[in-house]
């Protein structure tokens, strides 16, 4: 790879045939590398002088909700590495989007779970435990509920659907047990960085036995009494009002994700998850006034009936309410893997229909001062997301983007994931086999993968794509002692298209996603996964 005094000229060029390849060439010159990473303000428009302070913010006109101001585009960066990231600049060529379009993992892991083997077993996990043991770093925790009372048509979650809320006192049971477990492997008395309940719905269990269960936790793991940690708990608006939400945080938790999708009366009803707009007010009210930090809402678009008329009408609601967080996500219609799905009405939007619906949220949400963090997600510029993207300090784990520290992520309950050390583990997926494993008196692990150099390396070439939406060589070749182009030659050949469609820019020093090729970042991010041509990437839903 050319130090400073080289230049790597690249070109694209057409084959006979049409495909593009793209050369790369080193000459000797006298110059300074191009600087790639550093940033501008995140709303300054785009221009090539990267790196320079922003002098010309301009702010929204602010909604409110009560007292509370909704996002500004205006914010303080941090940073000098920060990447370009540009919230109002996200052109949407419907030709490309269609293009592209391809079945595609999310990257919240890699490799990712469809890698994980099933010979990765107790014995495997315990060796990774003890190398993270000896390091002392924060960890991280996700704790799983599968059990929802309801069935909600989209959902693709590992989940048990009942009303029955005795199954939750032998579930209960077994997290305390593999809480337990899981901190004598591990080393208790280690801080927890981050911690986040999902499912299914964490707030199916009484708040007596999600009390128990944080004891349990800081029992075992130093909680943070002061904000200074993220936790996070979905809950349901319908079956945890303000009482609980005042609970929830009086616990510790400090965030919170409200499953939203939409606010439609005829989209409602026909996902089964009928939510009324002021429901979900009065839970976002609760969180602010007993000082909940973040709230995040999740939204879907690609169900049925929903059209960028009606989908704006919801935005509206949301953006009068000004959520810090939005996830916004493309409904993955797989009726042959989840069959609830078979429930839906045959009214799903189309592939133009969808992309009318992803203009409209890219839009109004951008207009509205939100920054758009990636892969679904955006946030307002003075949320720690936001922030630490454009500090350049934004992770990915299971549960979608961090701002914490990459740390070893411990996974609790029946199909958690975790990923200690240099290997990743998930739990039974069944109810039962959970139940036996831990009674048998050891972990539920039954699969995982132990990750080879290879892996790290692409892991960390793919984690920085996803994040930050650029990509320095020589940031990878000083943590893994390789030459970049020489490593990644046949990849590098395999952009020329993204190239030419101006999705990304590339040079002697790294690459760039453009902002139209930020939609389509797992495409680029794609191209470096050594498991792409597998048979289970074809279950991957689509990418957009």
């Amino acid at each position: 790879m050319p130090r400073a005094g080289c230049l790597t000229q690249v070109t694209t060029r057409r084959s006979r045939r049409g495909y593009s390849r793209i050369s790369l060439t080193v000459t000797r010159l006298v110059m300074n590398p191009i600087p790639i990473l550093p940033t501008p303000c995140a709303n300054a428009p785009d221009d090539p002088h990267a790196g320079q302070t922003c002098q010309g913010c301009t702010s929204h006109a602010p909604r409110t909700l009560g007292n509370h101001r909704a996002p500004s585009a205006s914010n303080t960066h941090a940073g000098a590495t920060a990447p370009r990231i540009q919230p109002g600049a996200l052109p949407i060529d419907a030709r490309l989007l269609s293009r592209y379009d391809i079945n595609g993992p999310r990257y919240t892991s890699y490799p990712t779970a469809l890698q994980f083997r099933d010979d990765f077993g107790a014995s495997d996990y315990a060796r990774a435990a003890a190398q993270s043991k000896r390091t002392g770093k924060p960890v991280s925790l996700y704790l799983h509920v599968p059990f929802c009372d309801t069935v909600c048509f989209y959902c693709a979650c590992t989940k048990i659907v009942t009303n029955n809320r005795a199954h939750a006192d032998a579930y209960v049971k077994r997290l305390h047990a593999e809480i337990a477990r899981q901190a004598s492997l591990l080393g208790a008395g280690r801080s927890l960085a981050q911690m986040h309940w999902g499912g299914g719905t964490p707030t199916f269990l009484s708040l007596e036995q999600i009390a128990s269960l944080i004891d349990a936790i800081g029992r075992q793991f130093v909680m943070s009494r002061d904000d200074s940690a993220e936790y996070a708990i979905e809950i349901d608006p319908r079956s945890a009002g303000p009482a609980s939400i005042r609970a929830l945080r009086a616990l510790g938790f400090n965030r919170l994700s409200i499953g939203v999708q939409d606010f439609d009366p005829r989209v409602q009803e026909a996902i089964h998850r009928v939510q009324p707009r002021g429901l979900v007010e009065t839970t976002l009210d609760a969180a602010r006034s007993c000082g909940f930090k973040s709230v995040n809402f999740d939204l879907i678009y690609g169900l049925p009936h929903q059209t960028p008329e009606s989908f704006s009408n919801t935005l509206d609601a949301v953006i009068e309410m000004a959520p810090e967080r939005l996830s916004v996500f493309s409904y993955a219609h797989l009726p042959q893997q989840f069959k609830m799905q078979r429930c839906l009405p045959d009214t799903l939007p189309d592939g133009p229909q969808k992309t009318a619906l992803l203009q409209t949220i890219v839009a109004r949400l951008t207009a509205a001062g939100y920054v758009y963090i990636g892969m679904d997600h955006f946030a307002r510029p003075d949320d720690e997301l936001a922030l630490a993207q454009a500090a350049g300090t934004l992770h990915r784990n299971f549960q979608g983007y961090s701002t914490r520290a990459d740390c070893d992520l411990i996974g609790v309950g029946m199909s958690a994931i975790g990923r200690i050390g240099d290997s990743y583990a998930q739990n039974a997926k069944t109810l039962k086999t959970y139940y036996d494993a831990i009674d048998a008196g050891g972990l539920a692990i039954t699969r995982g993968v132990r990750l080879s150099e290879d892996d790290h390396i692409r892991r960390d070439v793919i984690s920085r794509l996803m994040c930050h939406m650029a990509l320095d060589f020589s940031t990878i070749e000083q943590a893994h002692d390789i030459d970049f182009v020489a490593y990644f030659a046949n990849e590098l050949g395999e952009l020329a298209d993204l190239v030419a469609d101006g999705l990304v820019a590339l040079d002697a020093h790294g690459l760039r996603v453009l902002p139209p090729g930020r939609l389509l970042v797992r495409v680029v991010a794609q191209v470096f996964d050594a498991y792409r041509r597998s048979a289970a990437n074809a279950r991957c839903a689509k990418v957009m």
